[in-house]
C-alpha cells in the first residue's frame, strides 16, 4: 500500500478516535481519498498520506531544514534520556498515545521502539507541515496530520495519555480528548538545558542567554495540583559531524541578537547539558 492508503485504513480502523474540526461532528465516512463528517465536512488525504485539519497552508515558520537538523540530532540520542523516562512514566497496557507538537516524528518513534507494545495506537499531530512531511517518512506504525492544538480533531475521551514535549499547551482541549483516568505527560525545560548553545549564540546581557520556566510550570500546577514533577538531567556528547545540525535545530537560533558561531566555536561544542522537568498529570 502506499501512503494514502495506509492512512485511509488507520482512519477506518480508529474512525472513532476523530471528529470534524470544523463542526466537531463524527467523522462518517472514511475512503481511499479522505474522510467526511456527518455534516459534510471533508477532508482529503494528500500525497504524503496525512491529513490536514487546519484551513490554512499551516505553520511555515518551523521549516524543513530546521525538522532535518532535529531528525540528525534526535537520531543520534539528544532526547534518549527523556524518552526513557516518558516510556517508565506510560502504563505498559495498550494504549492510544497522542503525542503533541510531534515534529518530525523521531520522539515517537522512539517511544514505539522502547515499549515494543504492539496494540498501541499511535498518532502524532503539529502545526508545522514540513514536519509532519517528514514524519510520515518514518518506519512507523502511526498516523500523524496536520491540526491545532486548540482545536483537536479528536473525539471526547477518546485518548488514553498524551505526550508532549516543549510545545505549548491548550489544556482544555487536552481534557476533553483523554479519558478519564488518562495522562498528560508534559516535558518542560530548565534553565540549564542546551546553556551551552545558548552561551555560543548569545551575549551574556541579552534576553536569550537565560531562561525560566516558572510560568509554564505554575499554569501546569494551577490546572493539574495533584501532578509530580521529575527532573531529567544528563549530558549528550555531540557528534562531531553534527554540531551544525544541534545549532540549527533549535528556534534559539532565530533571536534577533543571535551571533553566528564560528568553525571553531562549532568544533568546541563536544556536549550539550539536557535538564528537564517531566510533569505528570492524570486527569479525571
Amino acid at each position: 500500500m502506499n501512503k494514502r492508503e495506509r492512512a485511509s485504513l488507520f482512519v477506518k480502523n480508529h474512525q472513532s478516535l476523530f471528529a470534524c474540526p470544523v463542526c466537531h461532528g463524527v467523522i462518517s465516512t472514511v475512503t481511499a481519498s479522505g474522510v467526511m463528517c456527518e455534516n459534510g465536512h471533508q477532508i482529503d488525504f494528500n500525497r504524503h498520506g496525512y491529513l490536514h485539519f487546519l484551513n490554512t497552508a499551516g505553520d511555515a515558520k518551523y521549516g524543513r531544514e530546521m525538522f532535518e537538523a532535529r531528525r540528525q540530532i534526535l537520531s543520534a540520542g539528544l532526547f534518549d534520556g527523556i524518552i526513557k523516562a516518558v516510556n517508565q512514566a506510560l502504563p505498559s497496557a495498550p494504549q492510544v498515545i497522542l503525542d503533541a507538537g510531534t515534529g518530525e516524528g523521531t520522539p515517537l518513534l522512539k517511544l514505539a521502539n522502547l515499549r515494543q507494545q504492539e496494540a498501541d495506537t499511535l498518532i502524532g499531530f503539529d502545526i508545522a507541515s514540513a514536519g509532519i512531511t517528514l514524519a510520515t517518512q518514518l518506519p512507523l506504525k502511526a498516523f500523524f496530520c496536520v491540526a491545532d492544538l486548540r482545536n483537536l480533531p479528536f473525539a471526547e475521551h477518546s485518548v488514553d495519555s498524551i505526550v508532549e514535549l516543549f510545545s505549548p499547551s491548550a489544556y482544555s482541549e487536552f481534557n476533553r480528548v483523554l479519558k478519564p483516568g488518562g495522562r498528560l505527560l508534559k516535558i518542560i525545560p530548565n534553565s540549564d538545558y542546551l546553556k551551552e548553545v545558548r552561551t555560543l549564540l548569545y551575549p551574556a546581557d541579552d534576553r536569550h542567554a537565560t531562561y525560566s520556566n516558572d510560568s509554564v510550570l505554575s499554569l501546569f500546577q494551577k490546572h493539574y495540583p495533584h501532578s509530580t514533577v521529575q527532573n531529567v538531567r544528563y549530558q549528550f556528547a555531540v557528534p562531531q559531524s553534527l554540531r551544525q545540525q544541534m545549532v540549527l535545530m533549535t528556534p534559539l537560533h532565530w533571536g534577533r541578537h543571535v551571533q553566528q558561531p564560528t568553525p571553531d566555536q562549532l568544533a568546541a561544542l563536544d556536549s550539550v547539558t539536557v535538564d528537564v522537568d517531566l510533569l505528570t498529570a492524570i486527569v479525571n
